[in-house]
């Protein structure tokens, strides 16, 4: 299975560690992570400069201009009858 990014951006479900919501990595160890991410040059900004999630793989992480809501949903990771 491969999960679709946005931005003709396509990867492997299996190298998907997690997908998170940027609104939260306003402080906090995310935020510092990122940080850390950005001067490893290990960020792969596919968002057009409007970053609304990052996905977490075993190689580098995707910042993305798509939900964390959508990705998961696009992932299989939450069920389309639950949604709202």
């Amino acid at each position: 299975m491969f999960l679709h990014l946005g931005a003709d951006t396509v990867i492997p479900l299996k190298n998907v560690i997690s997908i998170n919501d940027l609104r939260t990595v306003k402080s906090g160890i995310n935020h510092e992570f990122l940080k850390t991410m950005r001067e490893e040059q290990m960020i792969v900004d596919i968002s057009d400069n409007n970053p609304k999630s990052f996905v977490l793989t075993d190689k580098v992480v995707y910042l993305s201009a798509i939900s964390s809501l959508t990705l998961k949903k696009r992932a299989g990771q939450i069920p389309e009858e639950e949604e709202e």
